[in-house]
């Protein structure tokens, strides 16, 4: 079965759309299935026209957070006493697995975490041709319900590196150190990007900035870094032999399409799954193009400190994570509690880590009382704004302005104790 399936339009209204909202949402924040939702999800476990990826995904979720009483009773439609038979679960949900994934896929069901080497073959599966689409919709949600440890996080990452395009396998060339930029790919619904301000910001200050965009694979479809800089008439970079290349305006952009293939291959699928996978998460660490500082943001302040170990794992010498900006966005907000975690490795080998808090007494003059909210903004007047600031260094939008002006402020904060620790 194809990935896209024109009887999925609305994944999240089917039954185990519904029911993949209603548990995968946590170990300790699910909550049981209703009567009427489990009568309808036991009938879509067994409907040839029910799409892999989300009955993997469900019955991945329900077994993460561990399944009421009610709930077992879903494993009559699979076998007696699947729930509690890893092998034989395996065995009748996912017919197609390859053997040599079963060892894999029960260490997944019971609940156990995977081991680097075990998860490095996990992603190989995963990002792979392999057949059993039931078994990726499975592993992902149960790693995304249990959470994924940084063991499984470098074995995914090493698999997902290896489907790097040739082009961003070589060694960069650039003149001069570079900086990732990774907004969430999903996005904004109610506010606007300064993501290419945050680019000009860098490359005003010496280095070469990257950003790393892609279409989005939800829940947010609205407005994403990749529709920005699309209406910027940005050029995108095609391979690592272009860091050589003069920067202009934005610095360059990367499109995920053109860095993997077959990481770009999981949007659909996330679409699909509805809850936001390990991927989520991974795309904004790998480092293509060998970049030195990773600038980066969380929507979940408790995974601030998980995305700076991965940075450092990925190759980073040093990162820049955002917490409570807007919408999980690298826009910080001025009305709530926010700041950066800093975290550097030294030449030396030391971690060292550092928060920058937006109640500092040097960012009192950005705060304000409330953000300004921005319903279903538009790419045309995003980038708009972004070509006003960047010729006059002020737009008809204020608090679009206090914005930027707060964002160079912190991330400057930021990046000057990075490069005083990098000396």
């Amino acid at each position: 079965m194809p990935i896209a399936n024109p009887t999925l339009d609305a994944p999240a209204d089917t039954p185990l759309g519904r029911g993949i909202r209603h548990i995968g949402i946590g170990k300790h924040g699910s909550k049981p299935l209703p009567p009427d939702l489990l009568a309808e999800c036991r009938a879509a476990l067994n409907d040839p026209i029910t799409h892999p990826l989300q009955r993997g995904a469900f019955l991945g979720a329900l077994l993460a957070k561990g399944p009421t009483p009610d709930e077992r009773t879903l494993e009559d439609e699979i076998g007696k006493g699947a729930f509690s038979h890893p092998t034989f679960f395996i065995n009748k949900v996912c017919p197609d697995l390859p053997m040599g994934m079963h060892p894999i896929a029960t260490k997944l069901v019971r609940g156990h975490n995977l081991q680097i080497s075990e998860a490095e073959q996990l992603g190989d599966y995963l990002f792979g041709n392999g057949t059993c689409e039931t078994f990726r919709g499975l592993a992902a949600s149960i790693l995304r319900v249990r959470h994924e440890t940084n063991e499984e996080y470098q074995g995914l990452m090493r698999a997902a590196e290896r489907t790097f395009t040739p082009a961003f396998r070589a060694m960069s060339c650039a003149d001069r150190p570079l900086i990732q930029i990774a907004e969430p790919f999903d996005g904004v619904e109610n506010s606007y990007l300064i993501t290419p301000l945050l680019a000009k910001f860098f490359l005003n200050r010496g280095y070469g900035p990257v950003s790393l965009v892609g279409p989005s694979g939800g829940p947010k479809f609205t407005l994403n870094a990749l529709d920005l800089y699309m209406h910027l008439n940005c050029e995108f970079l095609l391979g690592n032999q272009e860091l050589g290349t003069p920067l202009e305006h934005y610095g360059w952009v990367l499109d995920q399409k053109a860095m993997s293939p077959a990481l770009s291959r999981w949007t659909d699928r996330r679409r699909i799954l509805l809850k936001r996978p390990f991927l989520a998460t991974l795309e904004k660490v790998l480092n293509p193009c060998h970049a030195r500082i990773l600038v980066t943001s969380v929507f979940h302040i408790t995974y601030q400190m998980k995305m700076a170990e991965l940075a450092l794992m990925a190759g980073f010498d040093a990162v820049i994570v955002l917490k409570r900006g807007l919408e999980g966005s690298l826009s910080p907000s001025t009305s709530r509690a926010s700041g950066i975690l800093c975290a550097v490795r030294t030449p030396r080998g030391h971690l060292f880590f550092q928060h920058f808090d937006s109640d500092l007494p040097a960012f009192a003059p950005y705060r304000t009382e409330a953000d300004v909210v921005h319903q279903q903004p538009l790419a045309a007047d995003n980038a708009r704004l972004v070509r006003e600031f960047w010729t006059h260094g002020e737009t008809p939008d204020p608090d679009f302005d206090n914005r930027v002006r707060f964002a160079h402020a912190l991330y400057g904060r930021g990046l000057a104790w990075i490069e005083g620790q990098l000396k």
